[in-house]
């Protein structure tokens, strides 16, 4: 991807925007922290504010490890983790990561496709 500027707030917005269960979206960079977005409003956290920096530590490690293989597989175009509370879907911008948490019932089919489009807008 290129070192296009993005407006990640704008971005996080767009996509809090396309589906009643998303719970949250932000943007990640290489070292684990939130630059921006967050939670949708009213919505209750399932984790603590400390769980959610290791989440976001992981995250960051595991988007690195899996640049390893892009000169034999190609980029990742999105990844995608179900779990028993929630969807979680990541997708790279650049060196950093857009980082989505939807309720689990949520439309795996078409839901990192609507995000791709946001983000690649």
């Amino acid at each position: 991807m290129s070192d296009k500027i993005y407006d990640y707030t704008k971005i996080c917005n767009s996509i809090l925007g396309i589906d009643s269960k998303i719970r949250f979206a932000g943007v990640i960079n290489e070292r684990g922290h939130l630059v921006a977005g967050g939670m949708k409003e009213n919505t209750e956290p399932l984790e603590s504010e400390k769980d959610d920096e290791m989440i976001f530590m992981e995250l960051a490690l595991r988007v690195k490890m899996r640049r390893e293989f892009d000169t034999q597989l190609g980029p990742v175009n999105f990844a995608m983790a179900s779990r028993e509370r929630i969807l979680a879907i990541s997708v790279l911008i650049n060196d950093d990561i857009v980082y989505v948490v939807a309720e689990p019932d949520a439309d795996y089919g078409t839901l990192p496709k609507k995000i791709l489009n946001i983000v690649h807008a």
